[in-house]
Formats: C-alpha cells, sequence, structure tokens
C-alpha cells in the first residue's frame, strides 16, 4: 500500500486538490494523508518590548529593559495565539474532509498539521517517503494571475516523489476565462 500526500489551505483549489488524490488513493489502494501547514512565527506580530522612550507611563525594567511582568505577558499571549491557530488549522482540516465525506469515503486518511513550517518546505520534506505528492496549482497567495502558486513551483521544482497539480477552474478567476 502507498501514500499519496495533498497539501491544503482553505482555497477553492485544495478543494479539488483533496478530491483528486482521494479518488487516486481510492484506486491505488493508498493511504492519504491530508496536509496543512503553516509557519506561525510569520502570522503573529513580533515580539516587541518597548523602549523607556517608547510610551511614557509604561513601566520598564532598568536602563530600558522591558520588565518581568510584560515578557512573562507577552510571550504567554504569543502562546495562546499559536494555539489558537493549531486550533483552526485543525478546524480546517476537519471542515474540509467534511465537506468531501462521499469523496474519502473508503479511503484511510491521516490528518496532519504542520506546525512553524512553510507549506512548501513541509510538502517537500513529506515527499520523501510519499508515492505521489498533491497540490492545488493555486492557494490563497496574492498574485492570482500567476498560473502557479508559490507553494505547487517549489513542489514541482524540489519534491523527491511525483507530483500532481490540479488545476484551477476558469470559474474561480470570476471572468469565465482562464488565467492569462
Amino acid at each position: 500500500m502507498g501514500r499519496i500526500v495533498v497539501g491544503v489551505d482553505a482555497s477553492p483549489g485544495a478543494r479539488r486538490a483533496l478530491a483528486w488524490a482521494a479518488a487516486e488513493a481510492r484506486l491505488r489502494h493508498a493511504v492519504l494523508q491530508v496536509v496543512h501547514a503553516y509557519h506561525s512565527q510569520e502570522l503573529a506580530a513580533p515580539l516587541y518590548f518597548p523602549s523607556q522612550h517608547a510610551l511614557p507611563g509604561i513601566p520598564v525594567g532598568a536602563a530600558g529593559e522591558p520588565s518581568q511582568q510584560e515578557m512573562t505577558t507577552t510571550l504567554r499571549d504569543r502562546a495562546e495565539f499559536e494555539e489558537a491557530y493549531r486550533g483552526q488549522a485543525e478546524e480546517l482540516l476537519e471542515g474540509l474532509l467534511g465537506e468531501l465525506e462521499e469523496t474519502v469515503a473508503g479511503v484511510e486518511v491521516q490528518r496532519t498539521v504542520v506546525e512553524d513550517r512553510r507549506p512548501a518546505e513541509a510538502l517537500v520534506a513529506l515527499s520523501a517517503d510519499a508515492d505521489l505528492l498533491v497540490v492545488g496549482s493555486r492557494g490563497r497567495g496574492g498574485f492570482s494571475e500567476l498560473l502557479l502558486g508559490s507553494v505547487s513551483h517549489a513542489a514541482v521544482l524540489h519534491a523527491v516523489c511525483p507530483v500532481v497539480v490540479v488545476p484551477s477552474h476558469r470559474d474561480e478567476h470570476g471572468t469565465g476565462q482562464p488565467p492569462r
């Protein structure tokens, strides 16, 4: 039995990639590993501790150092943010698999959330033990006119196993026309 890895996010292309990968896993009697990766360090605000000159009235330690209480509060808030984002990532996987319940029926599915790693890096690393890597052609990135997003581009260039890039539908671009 082989293993097919599919990378997903909240984009329409991810749903199509997941559906395609599930059908392929069923045909091959393979395990389907559904992966959502994110880099929480890029999502959270940077750690910031004000100097003694930054904001009047805010207590800081000696020589402008942040107080122990400030550091503890900031680190706790960051940990809470990261935990909340991990919960959202788990919910994303659960929601996608719920939406495509009939499509993945009869397929052994492994849910994987990869924290603190860029999606492209995580998928390329997972490709080392996979028989096939499946990605959508476009994710949620800001350059919608490109045919390939950064993750699918990195997967094609660097994955260790064969890669399938599931194309987007024409309707996704809002013009009824394929991207230029």
